[in-house]
């Protein structure tokens, strides 16, 4: 038996339960100078998924960001806040969303923007992707059913690029190694060794799912629509591409480097 239709996988999942109990699900929305975008994407995702718990992380926005993150969590019981004091990259806000999140029981850990360039909608795809026995979901652009739209020329070289200079340096099977709508067991997160993770841009997706890839858990992409975000402003950036670039050639250098040491017996 393959895939269920419209799943990519780089092997074949087997289900994996949940002892019997219901899942508990915590979406995390990193936050920086997004006011205009929050409430909608708060309002779209618990219509979405009305049981999924959301972390908001905030990193001291100047526009008031954490303050209405306040608002929301005071409304709802299911949102809740994690103020961080500076603004220091999507990777720790993310590192510091997973640990609130395995300290507090959840079984499944959500990454999702605050721009709603990751639909809402959508995330129920990479539930059920989960629930089929995935150990890492990821939203895919880039597999037979995945598009963007209103994606400027630029950005989307950029990012086709990017996942096509990941996946020749790392031999990664992933076609959408740099997408950040993914969802994670409890148990992927706490074996990737996350207190080791320093990277801070955008270039922590292809950390976290490189190291994934290289422990043998099952990926699996799901074709999804990327929007491009009508209200704020991207936080993408030089130094971030760069980062991405260097950190991406040192694994791929290292990588080669232990499996040639490995053929020729060195270190044995």
């Amino acid at each position: 038996m393959g895939l269920p239709s419209g799943l990519f996988g780089l092997r074949r999942p087997s289900p994996i339960g949940m002892k019997g109990r219901p899942v508990r699900v915590l979406t995390i929305i990193p936050t920086y100078n997004e006011r205009e975008s929050l409430p909608t994407v708060i309002a779209r995702l618990r219509a979405a998924v009305p049981d999924a718990h959301v972390l908001i992380t905030d990193d001291n926005s100047p526009d008031g960001t954490g303050r209405m993150a306040d608002e929301f969590a005071a409304q709802d019981g299911n949102i809740h806040v994690l103020h961080r004091t500076a603004k220091e990259g999507l990777g720790p806000a993310y590192l510091a969303g997973f640990a609130w999140g395995l300290e507090h029981g959840y079984d499944v850990l959500v990454e999702m923007d605050a721009d709603c360039s990751h639909q809402p909608e959508q995330l129920p795809l990479l539930l059920d992707a989960i629930e089929q026995g995935a150990d890492m979901a990821v939203g895919s652009r880039y597999v037979p059913g995945g598009r963007t739209e209103n994606w400027p020329l630029q950005r989307q070289l950029i990012s086709r690029g990017g996942n096509l200079y990941s996946r020749v340096l790392l031999g990664t099977a992933i076609h959408d190694i740099t997408g950040g709508f993914r969802a994670y067991r409890d148990t992927t997160l706490r074996a990737l060794d996350l207190d080791s993770v320093q990277s801070r841009g955008y270039c922590f997706q292809i950390d976290l799912a490189w190291r994934a890839e290289q422990l043998g858990f099952t990926i699996v992409e799901v074709p999804i629509t990327f929007v491009e975000r009508e209200e704020g402003v991207s936080k993408m950036s030089n130094d971030v591409t760069i980062e991405a670039a260097t950190s991406v050639a040192k694994w791929g250098l290292t990588a080669r480097a232990k499996t040639l040491a490995g053929k020729l017996g060195i270190g044995r």
